[in-house]
Formats: C-alpha cells, structure tokens, sequence
C-alpha cells in the first residue's frame, strides 16, 4: 500500500487493512481482486451499486461538503457495508453517504466490510443504520418504517424491537404518512419539528390539521402552543365522516332493497371495492333472499 493511500485511510485504518491483507483478505493487489467475506477490504468505487432498498432519498448540502472534505484530508474513517453479488461487483448495504462523499472528494476506492445478506436484511440493515447513524427526517424515517413493514412482513412490534424504539414511537413516525402532503414535506424540509407533526396528528380532521399547521407557519408557534391549539381543533373541527354516497350507488340500494324485500346497505372501502350488508329476520327470509339470486 503506498503512502498516499495510507494518508488518504488514516493511519489506524489502514493499519487495519494492512493486517486483513495479511490473512488473506485480497488474493492479488489488483483493483479486481476477490475479497473475503466477513471482512475489512479496499474496494473499486466503480464495482460498488446503489442499495435499492436504501431509505435516505437526498442529502444536506453543507453537511455533505463538510464530509467529503474532511475524506479529501483524512481519508474514510468508519468503512461502509457491502455485499458480494458477483466477482467483481458488490451492492451496497449501508453508508451511502459516505460512498457519496468518497467520490465527490476524488477517491476511487473505499474500505468496506464485505457481509452476506439477503433482501430482508439489507432492508433491515440500511434502515436501521441510517436512523441510527444519519440525520434522515422524520417522514424518510416513516417511509422505511413503512417499508418493513409491508416488504418484510413484520409487526409495530417486531419492528419496534428491530430498530430500537418503543412502539409509541414506531407509531407516531407511521401516522405520519396520513398527513396531508403539504404538511409532509413541510416535515420534509424542516419547517416545522417532529414535536409540531405529533400535535397535528392528534387532530382527527385533515381541515383541522391544515389550520392549526397555517397558524404554526404565520404565528411561529411553540410545540407546546401547537399543542393546544390542537386539543382546541379537535372540538372545532369533528372527525371527518365518510362522504355520502354518489347517485348511482344510491339508486344501486334501492334498486336491491325493493328486489329483495328487505334492507340494504352499500357501503365503499375503495375505488372498486366494498360491502354488500342484506338484512333479514328470519331463516325463512334468508331462504328466500338466497332463492332470489338463483332464479
């Protein structure tokens, strides 16, 4: 390793790399030598894809700068995570931003531990790694906490246990993402605080939500002044109840109470989805109802 790669890694780590080297962590000194798995190694920038499952989707500037100067000078002090895909290729698993500072600060490789890890686990990893380490805003966090859930088939609770946090927490970062979008990327772009989003979400009604989030934007309010305007909202703009039924569902409900001889309801769940409720009072009735639809 010559001298400028050991100023560019710091000398600790490169100290370190000099020593995996030694038990066979590479096999040649080319850029495309394999690497054993499970440790420490100098890897091509250019072998490296983008984690497809990363939940961090852009970067502060001004701390991006700072990072890819103090690379430029001291080199990269905490490796990132990466999995091999093939010989010569690997996908990374945590440290985007690192990855990003290194080739923005003109370095064509960087150290990184080399792990086995399925879907789930890079998932798992990269969340996980980012909340902790990376100052991700609360509705990125939402985002990849919805994902786990969906993708990973996991619980609030399991989750909670997987990225450390009580399942209050985990909840109040997935309500989140029923906010109105204008109050999301205000979230999104630091106008308001997480402190803010906890109070508007208490508020039941989106119209309440967005005037309470109009009154913290105009008047600079306190989280605890939110607070209470929230508690205040609630009284002042009630649950929002499902909308009446269009015409022709209307129309569709009637149609079948009169065919059948007895009540029903239609009710939506979704654009093409929904329930069919028929009532009756006796198993004479419900005989009847079903003889109807075989005739």
């Amino acid at each position: 390793m010559s001298d400028t790669k050991k100023r560019a890694l710091g000398r600790g780590l490169s100290a370190l790399l000099e020593s995996e080297n030694d038990s066979a962590t590479t096999t040649s000194n080319s850029s495309n030598a394999i690497h054993s798995t499970g440790n420490i190694a100098l890897i091509p920038i250019n072998q490296i894809e983008a984690n497809p499952f990363q939940p961090r989707s852009r970067f502060e500037e001004i701390p991006l700068k700072e990072l890819t100067d103090s690379i430029r000078q001291h080199g990269v002090i905490q490796p990132i995570t990466v999995r091999r895909v093939s010989k010569d290729k690997y996908q990374l698993i945590s440290g985007e931003r690192r990855l990003k500072a290194t080739t923005l600060a003109g370095l064509t490789e960087i150290p990184a531990y080399i792990r086995v890890a399925n879907d789930q686990s890079m998932l798992e990893m990269a969340l996980i790694e980012n909340t902790h380490r990376e100052d991700l805003d609360a509705i990125e966090i939402a985002i990849g906490y919805q994902r786990l859930i969906e993708e990973c088939n996991l619980t609030q609770e399991d989750l909670s246990e997987k990225v450390g946090k009580d399942r209050t927490t985990v909840t109040n970062y997935l309500r989140l993402l029923k906010l109105p979008p204008v109050i999301q990327l205000a979230i999104r772009e630091r106008k308001i605080t997480m402190g803010h989003a906890r109070a508007l979400i208490n508020i039941d009604n989106p119209a309440g939500q967005l005037s309470v989030f109009d009154k913290i934007l105009d008047d600079t309010l306190s989280v605890r002044e939110t607070e209470t305007m929230a508690k205040a909202a609630k009284t002042s703009f009630p649950k929002a109840k499902n909308k009446s039924k269009n015409f022709e569902d209307s129309k569709l409900e009637k149609e079948l109470s009169v065919a059948l001889d007895t009540k029903v309801k239609l009710s939506r769940v979704g654009p093409n989805k929904g329930k069919l409720i028929i009532s009756f009072n006796s198993d004479e009735a419900l005989r009847e109802i079903i003889k109807s639809f075989h005739s």
